[in-house]
């Protein structure tokens, strides 16, 4: 059958979910293409992931500067930012990074065959690209997976498109430290950014229409590092709605005028960063022409990411269902194995992690507490702070909490939240063991490394046997074997050991 068609399998675009599709396919055997109209590694190594992890790093370095002045070094302010010089730092290692694990080479010596252009259905079973060099290319597949991604969506605001503004597409290319940053969005990225930029010298505002941060992750968690970034000097303005924007007369910043508590105020600035959703790239990908189903918020899939043509599946931001690179990894991953292997692959919704690479960090995996209550589950959860796992502590970074949310008797996990210091190693134990089916009691009979963060996720697995040890039952104990202890206090949800 594959002799009919040019390839097996069509690849449509080269960020996360492309490149997991292209290299899973070609491993699998299958004779694959891999087409891109710009540079391979999409939004997580250029305009994504990887530089603001990278500009986090270089924030923190000088938090920690200063930290150590403050500590042991008599005070004193940490060395003045060259902007110049973090920028350049940012732009090597998304380069490194490319080089590393995004080059063409790379994916050619797995047997893929990489086309530079911009490609179109013009059937459902043909594409038709607009080579980068010039002309066209007709190609016919057997199995497609369309990966091409999504961008940046600011929010119609009145007067943005007469106003200069940054989104994370271009933030990276700037050439010059802004003095203040204002931040429309209280998400991942304007945590992230915010904390970067202010920890680097800028002045940083935040502005949302909640009342909170972080609207998807435990509210207490979010108000934990809502208080550290404001110790920063973070300012926010939330519960605000966002009524213009405009550039001051004469040119030159920006004001943005809200309406907070039924009152206006206006917050003004030298640069906008807008950090408020997304939307996937199905325009101009000749989906109507192929007969695939889609609407404004992406391409329509099932479980098992195929669309409602039984050979075309799709992965990651296209579909809008996720904006996060491992999903989109993990979604490629199920997308191909159903397609090439013809092997049931569901994705794991059930599992998905996150995380805000702020310091602290915030993380969760599987239900919230809200979720979970909305939906009637009858559940218990597990706390522990920071200010008693011991690397913590040696570490000055007390400022952190673990909630593990589970079934009362079996510990069966169903979700779970951690806000501090390597946050998102910690979730990723919780992750695996909802995965496996270990329960909050294994993972309190774990033997874990000391002094290690990791273990403050056991610890937290340990309040499972502090809410176990009712009293009668002690009690019967004591009066079995003739001991003289005290008997402990019954079962306290807030009394943590």
């Amino acid at each position: 059958m594959s002799d009919s068609y040019d390839v097996d399998l069509l690849v449509l675009g080269a960020g996360a979910a492309g490149l997991t599709a292209a290299g899973t396919g070609a491993n699998f055997g299958a004779q694959t293409m891999l087409v891109e109209r710009a540079r391979l590694g999409g939004d997580c190594t250029w305009i994504g992931c990887v530089p603001s992890k990278t500009l986090l790093h270089a924030a923190d370095l000088r938090a920690n500067a200063q930290a150590y002045l403050d500590r042991f070094g008599g005070g004193g302010e940490a060395p003045a930012v060259d902007f110049a010089a973090v920028m350049g730092d940012l732009h090597a290692t998304r380069q490194e990074v490319y080089d590393d694990a995004d080059d063409p080479a790379i994916y050619e010596g797995f047997g893929v065959e990489v086309v530079k252009g911009e490609g179109r259905f013009t059937g459902p079973h043909a594409v038709r690209i607009d080579l980068e060099g010039g002309g066209t290319r007709d190609v016919t597949f057997r199995l497609a997976v369309i990966c091409t991604g999504g961008r940046a969506a600011p929010p119609p605001i009145p007067g943005l498109d007469e106003t200069p503004y940054l989104t994370n597409e271009t933030l990276f290319e700037i050439t010059e430290q802004p003095e203040h940053l204002v931040i429309i969005g209280a998400g991942s990225i304007g945590c992230e950014m915010g904390q970067a930029f202010r920890r680097l010298g800028s002045r940083v505002t935040v502005i949302d229409r909640s009342d909170h941060l972080l609207g998807k992750d435990d509210p207490d968690h979010a108000a934990i590092l809502q208080g550290v970034l404001e110790d920063e000097g973070v300012e926010f303005v939330l519960g605000a709605d966002v009524d213009r924007v405009e550039t001051p007369t004469g040119g030159g910043g920006v004001v943005v005028h809200v309406t907070q508590g039924g009152e206006s105020r206006a917050v003004e600035g030298d640069r906008l960063l807008v950090a408020t959703g997304r939307q996937p790239n199905v325009e101009g990908v000749g989906l109507e022409a192929a007969g695939i189903s889609y609407t404004k918020k992406g391409i329509t899939v099932d479980d098992r990411c195929r669309t409602n043509l039984d050979h075309v599946w799709a992965a990651g931001d296209c579909t809008g269902e996720y904006a996060l690179t491992h999903m989109s990894d993990h979604m490629a991953k199920q997308a191909v194995t159903n397609a090439v292997l013809k092997v049931p692959a569901a994705i794991d919704r059930d599992g998905i992690t996150w995380t805000t690479f702020t310091s602290p960090e915030v993380a969760q995996v599987g239900k919230t507490e809200a979720e979970l209550e909305e939906a009637g589950t009858s559940f218990v959860t597990y706390r522990f702070p920071y200010s008693k796992v011991d690397r913590a502590v040696t570490e000055h970074a007390e400022q952190g909490h673990i909630k593990i949310h589970a079934t009362k008797w079996l510990g069966t996990i169903l979700g779970a939240s951690v806000v501090g210091a390597r946050a998102g190693e910690l979730i990723s134990i919780y992750g695996v063991s909802m995965k496996a089916g270990v329960s909050v009691r294994e993972i309190a009979d774990t033997i874990f490394p000391y002094p290690t963060y990791g273990l403050g996720a056991r610890r937290a697995a340990d309040q499972y046997y502090i809410q176990k040890q009712y009293p009668l039952a002690i009690k019967a104990v004591k009066k079995v074997f003739g001991y003289s202890g005290a008997t402990p206090p019954a079962p306290d949800p807030d009394r943590v050991v």
